[in-house]
């Protein structure tokens, strides 16, 4: 059997069996993550084209964290009660609105005002986009669903990524622009073709009362949270530490977007043959593998000078990323009752909005006092602590919930149909 057979027997089987809601859901996620301009350009922004110290960038970059962790339980109790459609809408509009605004603001402290409002808006949808999933896919396809949307991300992602320095260099107001008029766009898809998925039967679980006091009280939930903490301060360097230090080194925005573009288009390459491998594996084992290489992947960027070395050292801790982002968020699912999804999504998402918060203002005071080199080590030694924590604490898992009594998968169709409808 040649190579091309083979690959596009695994293509075939890796996007067949999965519900056409998904991939228009799927859909939206490309066409939002092909416009995200302006997390990727934010801080050479405010350093390079405003002028700004790296300690405000991380100010700016830290209020809209705390915009995300204000919405992040909003969210997943909106997508719990007011539904995921209705929730996704709301959000993606307010973001557009948001992120249009903040191109025109000059004044400091509206720059930060505004930044805290789009980080609101922009995370408030995350919720109701994985309990979604969670709800249409059945359980034994969640990791490969995860994937495939994982891979989404970053297919746009490696796209806008190489387009944002570009475009930074010609106009950074071009770039708000356009990532308010995609996300315009992805809300359309999801007014057009999302239908609603929250579960309207309930099943015999107990999961008909969860709030968030559920959730909090959850001990080993709550501590997989505080493990995603670290690995999100960790994986938050890409896109806050590495463009100050890069910059901080003499590399234009054009060199840090060609390095950061190596993410996605690896992601792109590799997500799905790796999520075959790993898809019916250990979790505890690959989210302790890629907590060690997200932290010594961005270690290893103390010993970078070149446009060249910096994009190796980018190619390691995206293999973390490829293993860590289904792992973690199938692992989520599982610990998760039904009727509490989106509460529960939302309490593992503030994980992330808050590591959003607090990774700006830690590096920027580390690099600002000490150096980036500081920085790196830093990364490796809290990427070992979430390894060692992972493998501690996940052992004996509950077998995974099922997916929404109401909206359960018909039988699949070919693969080549389900194709056309994505």
């Amino acid at each position: 059997m040649s190579a091309a057979v083979r690959l596009r027997r695994a293509t075939r089987e890796s996007v067949s069996g999965l519900p056409r809601e998904f991939w228009w859901l799927w859909t939206s996620t490309l066409v939002n993550r092909l416009g995200a301009f302006v997390a990727t350009f934010m801080a050479l922004y405010l350093t390079l084209d405003r002028g700004y110290s790296a300690s405000y960038a991380g100010l700016v970059a830290s209020l809209h964290g705390l915009g995300g962790v204000v919405s992040s339980l909003g969210g997943g109790v909106m997508a719990d009660r007011l539904g995921r459609r209705p929730t996704l809408l709301l959000a993606q509009s307010a973001t557009a609105g948001s992120v249009a605004l903040l191109g025109f603001m000059t004044d400091p402290g509206a720059i930060a005002g505004v930044a805290f409002l789009v980080g609101m808006a922009s995370n408030a949808s995350r919720p109701a986009v994985q309990a979604m999933m969670a709800d249409i896919v059945r359980p034994e396809d969640r990791v490969r669903a995860f994937s495939l949307n994982y891979w989404a991300i970053n297919l746009g992602f490696a796209v806008s990524s190489m387009a944002a320095g570009f475009i930074a260099e010609f106009s950074y107001l071009a770039g708000f622009l356009i990532e308010a008029g995609m996300t315009v766009a992805c809300a359309l898809v999801v007014f057009l073709k999302v239908p609603e998925s929250r579960p309207t039967v309930r099943v015999r679980d107990g999961s008909g009362d969860v709030s968030l006091k559920t959730v909090l009280r959850d001990g080993r939930y709550m501590a997989v949270v505080g493990l995603s903490f670290l690995a999100a301060l960790v994986f938050q360097q890409g896109s806050v530490g590495l463009p100050v230090a890069m910059g901080r080194a003499g590399f234009s925005p054009a060199d840090y977007g060609l390095a950061i573009s190596v993410n996605g288009i690896l992601i792109v390459a590799l997500q799905i043959p790796v999520t075959r491998f790993i898809e019916h594996r250990d979790p505890r084992t690959l989210l302790v593998v890629s907590s060690l290489l997200a932290g010594y992947g961005f270690g290893l960027t103390a010993i970078a000078g070149s446009v060249g070395v910096f994009m190796l050292t980018v190619c390691v801790w995206t293999l973390a990323e490829i293993v860590n982002a289904p792992t973690q968020t199938g692992l989520v699912v599982r610990l998760s009752p039904v009727h509490g999804r989106g509460r529960y999504q939302g309490v593992y998402t503030l994980s992330w909005s808050v590591a959003a918060l607090v990774a700006p203002l830690v590096s920027g005071t580390v690099i600002d006092r000490f150096g980036a080199q500081w920085l790196w080590g830093t990364c490796a030694a809290v990427g070992t602590v979430a390894g060692a924590g992972y493998g501690v604490l996940m052992r004996r898992l509950p077998e995974e919930s099922p997916s929404s009594p109401a909206h359960r998968p018909r039988p699949s169709k070919p693969a080549p149909e389900q194709g056309r409808a994505a």
